[in-house]
């Protein structure tokens, strides 16, 4: 059974207006054993005109004083989630030594420096099959710059915003960018994340595609966080009822938490 949640966002991110309480007092109610705050740390994306930086020393602030007032209850982590783009690689290595982060999460909101949640002239411009591959390399210029990172976050979260969604996407088609993507993972000692938004999202399958999670298994990938990506309660541990056959489908017998930055292996 799943007893984390590993992505999730409050008011400090600029897509959520949840406070961190209701988010703890949610995963408590859903029986969560473990949560880790992932809120955004975007540098360089702009929305309505505000760029999104994390307020850290507040953020630490806050999340502590849950952790300590709710310590009996559920253990609350300390996390973010950086916005990868190649240009910051040092400065989120730097960002990630300066912090006793629990957990860091590192993501593509964003192509050649142009937030993909409102950016619909680079899917007109290139089309869906050529954006995604497109996106895909620069994914491996993103996180061959920055080593901060534990996890590749939503790796295929990019379909969301093709003009067709699924429709031009799968792994097959884009194996050997994303097989390039994950070897440099496994080489460098990273994880991925099995992100279930993509079902919130009506997507039909979880981030990244079961196919994707199946080769990152039997290139030797272990460390596998679950997170549902929630902004609101209602969406800690959304559809956690396919995970653990999701996992075991691709070859998983145990999934990771982190604390203090380290991998901690639990069985399904």
């Amino acid at each position: 059974m799943i007893t984390a949640d590993f992505h999730m966002h409050t008011d400090f991110s600029g897509d959520s207006e949840t406070a961190p309480q209701d988010m703890v007092l949610g995963a408590i109610a859903k029986g969560l054993k473990t949560i880790c705050f992932t809120d955004h740390y975007d540098k360089d994306i702009y929305y309505d005109g505000a760029e999104e930086v994390l307020d850290i020393p507040r953020y630490f602030e806050t999340m502590r004083t849950l952790r300590d007032y709710y310590k009996s209850k559920i253990d609350v982590r300390i996390g973010i989630e950086i916005g990868l783009q190649p240009h910051l690689g040092g400065f989120y290595n730097q960002l990630c030594r300066s912090w006793p982060f629990d957990f860091v999460i590192g993501s593509v909101h964003a192509i050649q420096r142009q937030d993909l949640y409102d950016n619909k002239a680079f899917f007109t411009k290139h089309g869906d099959e050529e954006g995604y591959r497109i996106i895909f390399l620069e994914m491996l210029e993103d996180i061959r710059a920055t080593d901060g990172l534990d996890v590749l976050g939503h790796i295929d979260y990019m379909v969301r915003y093709g003009s067709h969604k699924a429709r031009e996407y799968s792994y097959r088609k884009f194996a050997g960018e994303i097989d390039e993507i994950l070897r440099y993972l496994i080489e460098n000692g990273k994880g991925i994340e099995l992100n279930m938004s993509g079902f919130k999202y009506g997507l039909g399958f979880c981030h990244p595609h079961p196919d994707i999670l199946k080769r990152y298994r039997e290139l030797g990938g272990e460390i596998i966080t679950i997170g549902a990506d929630g902004h609101r309660p209602d969406h800690i541990a959304y559809d956690y009822y396919r995970v653990t056959e999701i996992l075991e489908a691709c070859g998983f017998t145990y999934y990771t938490e982190f604390k203090e930055r380290k991998p901690i292996f639990k069985s399904l």
